[in-house]
């Protein structure tokens, strides 16, 4: 089992930046694959960035390419989420995910994930 501790979220104008972290804990020494995940009111829970732990290489959605960074820390065990030029539409609660062995799947399908933070809000506005 692994936990995951986002923190990072908050409220920015448009065009503005923030940077999410993901803690984690537990049984991380097995996790290949940790992603951040996002769900807009009304939304499904769609996936944003994700990082290949061992190797580095990254996996962006093409609404967030070449303005959010995913990036590890191996030595702190985290994850983060730099998010630039912020549109109202990146406004959702975003979740830090981490797989487990065995798990099959593309890297931003969250059917990968079974280890989900509880989430961190963030609101762009206009």
């Amino acid at each position: 089992q692994v936990r995951l501790v986002e923190s990072g979220g908050g409220s920015v104008q448009a065009r503005g930046s923030l940077r999410l972290s993901c803690a984690a804990s537990g049984n991380t020494a097995s996790t290949k694959y940790m992603a951040w995940f996002r769900q807009a009111p009304g939304k499904e829970r769609e996936g944003v960035a994700a990082v290949y732990l061992r190797s580095g290489e990254t996996f962006y959605a093409d609404s967030v390419k070449g303005r959010f960074t995913i990036s590890q820390d191996k030595d702190r065990n985290t994850v983060y989420l730099q998010m630039n030029s912020l549109k109202p539409e990146d406004t959702a609660n975003y979740y830090c995910a981490a797989d487990r062995p065995g798990t099959l799947g593309w890297p931003l399908n969250q059917s990968r994930y079974t280890n989900w933070g509880q989430g961190t809000l963030v609101t762009v506005s206009s």
